[in-house]
């Protein structure tokens, strides 16, 4: 007997593959992927003694599953902020209408470029003097909380100050740049390291941190390497390496952070 497949099950098959799909992209690589590969052959083990009728394995297995939302909410705390963060950057803040932008009445378009040009200019003249730079630029996640063992600043954004900051003599160069609503909200931040595994190991402190921020905030993060002074930006846990600073000018214009 042939059972009808009705368009809701081909939605349904659909949406569980969209959402296995971005879960395996968020936890590839990190520790969290042996976990629930460990996980799902619990679960398929279960179902196998279920279907025997192994009464006692499958209940003791049964009452692990029953409370298993409770504890994969626990042990994928990150991922679970990681895949939200990401949905709501990709499907949301890329949409015309701005929310925020109709409250508050204003429009940032033209001081976009003029700011875009002072984080190109600054990149590029680190770049070439392998200083390097963490700089992270807020999309919708506020930034203030990372600013607590930094200093705050509430600067106008230009590539001299920048550049000041990140100038090795100088007390405020430890650390990221924070930049918000247009200005730099603070300096000598600490970030997040994030926890992937499979990363080159060429990659220093500097790049994991930049990772990490990107992994717990929506923020896109411009990285300037001291060893090689090449650019790289971080974003959503991914890092998109040797940039050239049309290449930098171009991400910081279609990603619409301002």
């Amino acid at each position: 007997m042939l059972v009808p497949i009705t368009i809701l099950d081909i939605i349904d098959i659909i949406l569980v593959a969209f959402i296995l799909f971005q879960l395996y992209r968020i936890i590839k690589g990190t520790a969290a992927m042996s976990i629930f590969i460990a996980i799902f052959l619990i679960y398929l083990f279960w179902l196998i003694v279920k279907a025997l009728n192994m009464e006692l394995v499958s209940s003791l297995l049964g009452q692990v599953i029953g409370v298993g939302v409770i504890a994969l909410i626990v042990v994928f705390q990150q991922e679970v902020r990681r895949f939200l963060l990401i949905l709501g950057n990709r499907y949301i803040k890329n949409t015309r209408f701005s929310f925020q932008k109709f409250l508050n009445g204003t429009d940032d378009h033209n001081a976009g470029p003029a700011i875009v040009e002072e984080i190109v200019r600054a990149a590029e003249s680190m770049s070439a003097k392998r200083t390097g730079a963490l700089i992270v630029i807020c999309r919708q996640s506020s930034l203030s909380s990372y600013t607590d063992e930094g200093q705050i600043l509430k600067a106008q954004i230009s590539a001299k100050l920048i550049e000041s900051v990140f100038f090795k003599n100088s007390p405020l160069h430890d650390g990221a740049v924070l930049i918000e609503n247009g200005l730099i909200l603070a300096a000598r931040c600490p970030l997040p390291v994030t926890d992937q595994l499979n990363l080159p190991p060429n990659l220093g402190m500097r790049h994991r941190a930049g990772i990490g921020m990107s992994e717990h905030t929506d923020a896109l993060v411009v990285i300037v390497s001291e060893e090689t002074g090449r650019i790289s930006v971080a974003d959503s846990g991914l890092l998109r390496e040797n940039l050239k600073p049309n290449e930098l000018r171009n991400i910081l214009l279609t990603e619409k952070v301002w």
